[in-house]
């Protein structure tokens, strides 16, 4: 398998606070990266630089082998655009949307709209039968899977979850732990960032992090 994130001796600095400090860590297309730690032992940070939302104080960052730190913005944005699907906590839907004109949304940023790929996706995620549905009107599985769906519709092949499961109840949890486990064996690249054992055990490989150091990194 090829890789496709390489992180070397990653740190970041806010003032004289560091966030993190000596991160090295290599992905490989088509693995499940668990990536965990308590309260601010540095995931959202670490979170930030993989998605190109925030760059490192030093080190260098590897996406697909091509140095982010020498992408400029409009070069960071088409690359997170076509390379990197994001998921968060807080779903961030449009609230006066329906299911699929959310998804055609981030096509539009993407491309061009295609309203038959948005139907295909939302199926794929098991919203066939929500697709006029607003987010008031969906549960908060199917809100998250709505999200999924969006991260997925223009193809990337890096998948991001920042805490997916974490507003969800038990029998929702399970949904989305199957979902993101398919898309791992379709050979998506999943690096998931949570609090939560049993989801981080799905994993190929968790990396738990504390004092925005890599405290291990298993199998």
């Amino acid at each position: 398998m090829s890789i496709v994130v390489e992180l070397k001796d990653i740190e970041k600095c806010f003032g004289d606070v560091s966030a993190l400090e000596g991160i090295n860590i290599t992905i490989k297309n088509g693995e499940w990266v668990s990536i965990m730690g308590p309260s601010g032992s540095g995931k959202t940070t670490l979170l930030n630089i993989l998605s190109l939302m925030d760059t490192p104080t030093n080190g260098t960052y590897l996406l697909e082998g091509i140095d982010a730190s020498k992408l400029n913005e409009a070069q960071q944005l088409v690359f997170r655009r076509e390379k990197i699907g994001l998921v968060f906590q807080q779903f961030h839907l449009i609230p006066y949307l329906t299911a699929l004109e959310n998804v055609m949304l981030a096509q539009y940023y993407h491309s061009s709209t295609d309203e038959e790929d948005a139907k295909a996706v939302l199926a794929k995620v098991g919203l066939s039968h929500r697709l006029t549905h607003r987010p008031s009107e969906l549960s908060g599985g199917e809100q998250q899977r709505l999200c999924i769906a969006r991260a997925l519709i223009n193809n990337p092949e890096i998948l991001l979850a920042d805490e997916p499961t974490g507003n969800l109840d038990e029998e929702n949890e399970r949904v989305i732990f199957e979902l993101l486990g398919k898309l791992r064996d379709e050979g998506k690249t999943v690096i998931v960032i949570t609090h939560n054992p049993e989801l981080g055990e799905l994993g190929d490989r968790i990396i738990h992090l504390h004092h925005g150091k890599i405290e291990y990194n298993k199998k």
